[in-house]
């Protein structure tokens, strides 16, 4: 006789002892999902179309360009002072996205949790911040680029978008983990909705809505180096597109890179530094 209990094979012997083998269900999912990835691997590979191409040329001319891009950075088509007005640029278009769609996303969060709303109120919100965060903000960004046509405008209302239904899912999910005894109190004292918010709410979840915010931003300026070609937004990311596709610099595109990421590490260093000063205990663990 053998059965299965919560992915636990138990086994009965013929001499009446029973054997225990936990885990075998999921550890037999996880190895056919790796093969069967394997297995398209390997077959994305031989699908390839190979006329013509030379490996050793390849490696070689692919090492060459990566040493130029990595190894002599250098502007060849702008200045330094256009450098960073291009990079504020980018900054700008993330900042703006961001804290509108922060404003935005808080007071829509209040409807759309569960402990500060009625329930058909936060069913309907849900859903259609669902339905937003399902497309992709790139996608959102392309439909406003044909709605409002190209430039910064269509970029910072697609990234407005997507962070609005992102941050709403955050901001409510951190407002219904707030104690329920506190509102409780706050409401047998004859509290309204709107205090409760204000001293119940705000309080206790600041430093989520604030942590949720930046990693936001963070979100917001990738994706905006990443449209300011795809929608002719300008910024970074245009400059990006230029230096590779037109001008096929690839001293320029190397250092666009380095700019990008020396921008990604302050943003990291300013982030751990939030969490160091707001979440002190969460760091240390």
């Amino acid at each position: 006789m053998e059965t299965i209990v919560k992915s636990t094979y138990i086994k009965r012997k013929k001499n009446g002892s029973i054997s225990l083998r936990a885990g075998n269900k999921s550890k037999f999912v996880i190895r056919m999902t790796m093969i069967t990835l394997f297995v398209l691997t390997i077959a994305g590979f031989l699908l390839f179309d190979y006329t013509g191409l030379e490996i050793r040329t390849a490696v070689v001319e692919t090492a060459s360009n990566l040493y130029a891009m990595f190894f002599k950075p250098a502007l060849n088509h702008f200045t330094w002072a256009e450098a960073l007005y291009q990079i504020g640029v980018t900054m700008g278009l993330a900042v703006l996205s961001t804290i509108i769609g922060a404003v935005i996303a808080f007071f829509l969060a209040l409807t759309a949790a569960a402990n500060l709303s009625k329930e058909w109120v936060t069913k309907v919100v849900r859903v259609i911040v669902a339905f937003i965060r399902a497309v992709p903000t790139v996608l959102w960004v392309l439909i406003f680029a044909i709605a409002a046509g190209l430039g910064s405008e269509a970029a910072v209302l697609g990234m407005l978008f997507h962070s609005i239904a992102y941050l709403v899912k955050a901001f409510s999910e951190a407002f219904e983990e707030v104690d329920k005894g506190i509102l409780e109190a706050l409401r047998a004292a004859g509290s309204g909705w709107w205090h409760v918010v204000i001293h119940g709410i705000i309080p206790s979840t600041f430093t989520y809505l604030l942590s949720w915010t930046f990693l936001r931003f963070e979100i917001n300026f990738s994706v905006a180096v990443a449209m300011g070609a795809a929608a002719g937004a300008g910024g970074i990311g245009f400059e990006l597109f230029m230096a590779s596709g037109f001008y096929f610099d690839l001293n320029e595109v190397g250092f666009i890179t380095y700019a990008i990421l020396l921008i990604a590490i302050i943003l990291e260093v300013f982030s751990t530094q939030l969490k160091n000063r707001y979440f002190p205990s969460s760091v240390r663990n």
